[in-house]
């Protein structure tokens, strides 16, 4: 000891004779320095003149210390240490005495040590020890392994993890489903996170599980929580099969339904579309005039409002398109069976027949309930040949293409903006990554316009009965002169700098003029199987034909909450996913670099800007050469990128 400082001591302690201080409680006197010995600076000099090797070959064996437990158990009494050493060891010696006392003092389970005294303890205190101390061995090495995964983070099998870690697995994956920040784990679990760096946040947790390969690292993690993340349950798929089996019965309303299927009409869609909503056919009447048909498919003949499926289209809001393919609003089963308008089938619709003056007005119209047949099923490809060619015995499809132009001149004096490009989708099917261009062709052109017509009939419809529908409405918005206009090259650069001056689509209970449109009031009614706005317009619109009592303003503007939030909610996910899957088609692309042309500035301060990608016929952001104008053409290239981490750069520089 080389002073004493209050309750601590400092000494020299062990063969180096490290200086430390302890408490005094903490000393234990093994052996007394004789009385005419000078106090040694540290062991292994006189007069304890053992080392180590000494100490351990004077340790008792487990014999000894078998035995000697025997005899302290069967007497029931303690022994001081001295009388110990000389059980264990046959020598009460003080290389003895420090071996047992180190002895003891390990983790030991066959005697207890207090205030200097040994006791044997009971067989079945050893045999507990024992045990917990073989449920601690597990604990370790199983934390051991878990650390080992953390550390490695590579794919793991997951039934191959110990159940702790299967669990700590599904509460992580569940708190990134949620995305719910601050959501408390397992204490051992967030100690664990804490030691391998890995904050518990949504985006770090998400991380994780995608380089342990238990989270699909092209899943939107804003589709968690949501109706599309879990598919439909069993209970609405048996609904919908039943609603299968009752497709062919009879149903209220049937035999007020028109007759139509005798029209020749036509579907246009995408080659990979399977649920078909609208079809259009042209009437040529005995004075000569032509009439517009638009057959709009009736999901309402099976579907009742407050149904199961009903409410679950409503929280859904509409379809939801992702690269990797489509969750629907309605099981399949429906949406591409009996709901389509399937080709060369009796199916129910709803009919908007339009007469139009010579300007493209509307000066007649009406929607009925009916039955059709699709002739044909034409993709946009073959559309657009047969409005090209034209040949005798197809006329109709390019004389509805004249009506539908002429509708669409007439919108454009009324303020309408065309402002058709072509538009990308990164498309992903079987792995297979791919870029789906959508060019703006004629037959696309007339189908849009017929929708939008269809939407204008049915928003005339609802203002003069004074009807309560979801309305859509733009307010109107402060564009560039003409002359700026001008000064800008025509296409992408001019509709950059007309968009940036739109104000955001509204939706409402009574009719609004909307500013792109250029119509005085629009509902969108032709996609009930995808948007559960347009079913409900179909509702109202029954209503008031089968002289039934509509939803009032009060209660169309709940409902209207109720399913627009979905939509939004689905916007968002879809945003993301597009945006991800672009963030992976740079990530395999990080060599290439492409032309781009400079549409606006973004954040002019961080030198931001918004340049077109023909090649990929989308709009993006990058950083761009300051002064950029627009129109200015330049060449843009990958920076850095991250598809797990959520990361683009892209820079944009002097062509």
């Amino acid at each position: 000891m080389l002073a004493v400082q209050g309750s601590k001591r400092r000494l020299c302690i062990g063969y180096r004779a490290k200086e430390q201080v302890v408490p005094a409680r903490t000393i234990e006197l093994i052996h007394p320095l004789p009385l005419d010995v000078d106090p040694s600076t540290r062991l292994g000099v006189f007069p304890w003149t053992f080392n180590e090797q000494d100490l351990e070959q004077a340790s008792p064996g487990c014999r000894d210390w078998g035995e000697t437990w025997v005899l302290l158990l069967e007497s029931s009494e303690t022994a001081d240490l001295a009388s110990f050493a000389e059980l264990a060891c046959g020598s009460d010696a003080v290389i003895n005495k420090a071996a047992c006392w180190l002895a003891l003092h390990r983790d030991q389970d066959f005697f207890r040590w207090k205030q200097g005294l040994v006791q044997a303890r009971p067989a079945s205190e050893i045999r507990s020890r024992r045990a917990e101390r073989c449920v601690q061995l597990k604990a370790e090495q199983r934390n051991q392994r878990w650390f080992q995964v953390l550390k490695a983070r590579q794919p793991v099998v997951f039934n191959m993890l110990d159940p702790l870690h299967q669990g700590w697995i599904k509460s992580m994956q569940e708190l990134v489903g949620e995305g719910v920040e601050g959501v408390q784990l397992d204490a051992q679990l967030s100690q664990s996170l804490k030691t391998a760096r890995v904050d518990a946040t949504s985006r770090d947790l998400r991380l994780l599980l995608i380089q342990l390969g238990q989270w699909d690292e092209h899943r939107p993690a804003s589709i968690a929580g949501t109706p599309w993340s879990n598919g439909f349950s069993e209970k609405l798929l048996l609904e919908a099969r039943q609603l299968l089996e009752q497709c062919d019965a009879p149903h209220p309303g049937d035999e007020t339904r028109l007759d139509l299927t005798a029209q020749a009409c036509v579907t246009i869609d995408d080659a990979e579309t399977t649920d078909i909503d609208d079809a259009i056919a042209l009437e040529r009447r005995q004075d000569g005039t032509e009439r517009l048909w638009i057959h709009i498919a009736d999901p309402g003949r099976l579907i009742t409002a407050g149904s199961p499926l009903d409410l679950e289209a409503r929280r859904r809001g509409s379809s939801l398109y992702l690269t990797r393919g489509n969750l629907p609003m309605f099981p399949a089963e429906l949406s591409t069976g009996p709901f389509s308008l399937r080709t060369g089938q009796r199916n129910a619709a709803w009919s908007t027949w339009v007469d139009l003056d010579q300007h493209g007005g509307i000066s007649d119209f009406g929607i009925v309930r009916s039955w059709v047949t699709p002739r044909y099923r034409l993709t946009y490809d073959d559309a657009d040949e047969l409005i090209d060619f034209a040949p005798p015995e197809e006329a109709d499809l390019s004389d509805l293409h004249k009506l539908l132009e002429r509708r669409r001149g007439w919108r454009t004096d009324q303020g309408a903006l065309q402002m058709e490009l072509p538009e990308g989708r990164i498309r992903c099917r079987d792995g297979d990554l791919s870029v789906q261009i959508t060019e703006p062709g004629a037959s696309r052109m007339m189908v849009a316009e017929a929708m939008i017509l269809a939407g204008a009939v049915a928003a005339r419809f609802g203002s003069t009965h004074n009807l309560a529908l979801p309305y859509r409405s733009q307010l109107p918005a402060d564009l560039p002169s003409a002359v700026e206009l001008e000064q800008l090259p025509d296409g992408a650069v001019r509709f950059a700098a007309i968009k940036r001056c739109l104000s955001r689509g509204l939706m409402g209970t009574q009719p609004s003029a909307h500013f792109s449109l250029g119509l005085n009031a629009y509902a969108q009614a032709t996609s009930p199987i995808r948007r559960y706005g347009d079913l409900v317009v179909q509702r109202q619109i029954a209503a008031v034909i089968n002289s039934e009592t509509p939803l009032s303003e009060e209660s169309m503007q709940d409902l209207i909450e109720s399913f627009d939030s979905a939509v939004r909610e689905g916007l968002t996910i879809a945003r993301e996913d597009q945006r991800h899957w672009q963030q992976v088609w740079f990530e395999r692309h990080q060599s290439d670099q492409w032309p781009v042309d400079f549409l606006r500035w973004l954040r002019p301060q961080d030198r931001l800007g918004l340049v077109r990608l023909d090649d990929l016929a989308m709009d993006v952001a990058a950083e761009c050469p300051q002064g950029s104008v627009p129109g200015e053409a330049l060449m843009l290239k990958v920076d850095q990128v991250d598809s797990q981490c959520d990361q683009l750069r892209l820079i944009a520089l002097a062509a």
